[in-house]
């Protein structure tokens, strides 16, 4: 069966080790060229203009900053792709980080490879294209209150200064608002 039962979630969930909150790494960077259209480099540039190098992003005729850059929990994003691809997501990092807004309230600031980043105020809330790949209980544990602290669709990023990012990188948390955490 492609698409897991809303209590496999939310077993499967409960069972994940706690993610690493100060220090993780990047799994896999995905480019979206065009509309379901996957590339995942193993070096990618990230820039403050163009986001993940390659990615339709930075075509846009006004690309939105505080959604520039899509970043998922690589444990989560297998449990929830239950054997398919995890470039299947779109999310344009993969990352083995604490994501939850208690460690990564707006405004941290993250070392993305070589790339200075910062967590941005939108929220990243799965759609259609999700339950589709991933079936409707993937989406209903998304938003059901006893998993919200934990970000399960992931978070925005923006770049502040460019940068490389590719698999086995480190992303660490450089800074967080005054008084978080």
């Amino acid at each position: 069966m492609m698409h897991l039962e809303y209590e496999a979630l939310a077993r499967g969930l409960r069972q994940l080790p706690p993610p690493p909150t100060d220090e993780g790494s990047v799994v896999l960077v995905v480019a979206r060229p065009d509309v379901d259209e996957r590339v995942t480099p193993q070096r990618c540039p990230l820039t403050p203009q163009g986001g993940v190098e390659g990615d339709r992003w930075g075509r846009r005729p006004n690309p939105d900053p505080a959604a520039q850059i899509t970043v998922i929990r690589a444990d989560v994003a297998r449990l929830f792709a239950n054997g398919q691809p995890l470039s299947l997501f779109g999310d344009n990092l993969v990352v083995d980080l604490d994501l939850s807004p208690a460690n990564l309230p707006t405004g941290t600031r993250l070392r993305v490879g070589t790339a200075l980043c910062e967590v941005t105020p939108k929220p990243h809330t799965g759609c259609g294209k999700f339950s589709a790949r991933f079936g409707q209980a993937a989406r209903d544990i998304t938003a059901d209150p006893a998993f919200q602290d934990w970000r399960l669709r992931g978070l925005y990023i923006r770049v502040l200064e460019p940068g490389e990012a590719g698999p086995g990188d480190p992303i660490r948390v450089l800074s967080r608002p005054a008084g978080e955490r």
